[in-house]
């Protein structure tokens, strides 16, 4: 009779809820409107929002497997501090990937790359996670979280470059010909642009979402 105990797979069903749950029941934004900040301020356009989405992504994953490996030999009393540590290195990291690989997204996103190390998140997630579960499951629930927040950033800046610039990903969409100076009828929403507007279209979706979800209302 053996007494090892048989090893959990890899994609059980309890390690995918960890990466299916964040995108809707768990959102980051729309359930626990964390993020915020960063969902006003990068989704003018697409590209900036989906490169703020991967590297978010990269960095809860990676910060979540770094601190879920170590959780047993951190002090308590100064896990804060390496967690912050960890996490200003993976975004140094990622910072210097963006300006060697894509430096013109990289201006547009501006401070906010480097304001990820303060994005709750990432925070929120080592403490309530990575501290008290083993390393692949911290690192599936950083990949869920990223992904569940870089889905909203993506649909937001979605709509408002196409309906404030008329484009997407930089490419014309809506056609010059029928814009009012061409002799047309339209016009690009001016208020698209305009960071209200993403709080707007962020609680549109949650309104969406806890329509057709009502467990959510009770919560």
């Amino acid at each position: 009779m053996s007494d090892i105990k048989q090893k959990e797979p890899w994609f059980s069903a309890k390690n995918l809820k960890l990466l299916t749950e964040p995108i809707d029941a768990k959102n980051p934004i729309t359930v626990l409107v964390l993020g915020i900040c960063s969902a006003l301020a990068v989704t003018v356009k697409l590209k900036p929002a989906l490169v703020m989405a991967i590297s978010v992504t990269v960095v809860t994953a990676f910060s979540n497997l770094i601190i879920s490996m170590m959780r047993n030999s951190i002090p308590n009393r100064i896990r804060i501090i390496v967690q912050l540590v960890i996490i200003a290195a993976l975004v140094i990291l990622v910072d210097e990937i963006l300006k060697a690989y894509v430096y013109d997204v990289s201006k547009q996103l501006s401070v906010f790359v480097g304001l990820i190390i303060t994005n709750c998140i990432i925070m929120g997630r080592l403490e309530a996670f990575a501290l008290g579960n083993k390393p692949w499951p911290s690192f599936l629930d950083g990949i869920g979280n990223g992904v569940g927040y870089g889905l909203i950033l993506v649909v937001v800046a979605f709509f408002r470059e196409l309906l404030g610039s008329g484009t997407i990903w930089g490419y014309r969409i809506i056609p010059e010909s029928i814009y009012v100076k061409s002799g047309g009828f339209y016009e690009n929403n001016g208020m698209m642009i305009l960071p209200p507007m993403a709080l707007i279209l962020v609680g549109v979706i949650i309104w969406i979402q806890r329509s057709r979800n009502k467990s959510l209302i009770e919560e």
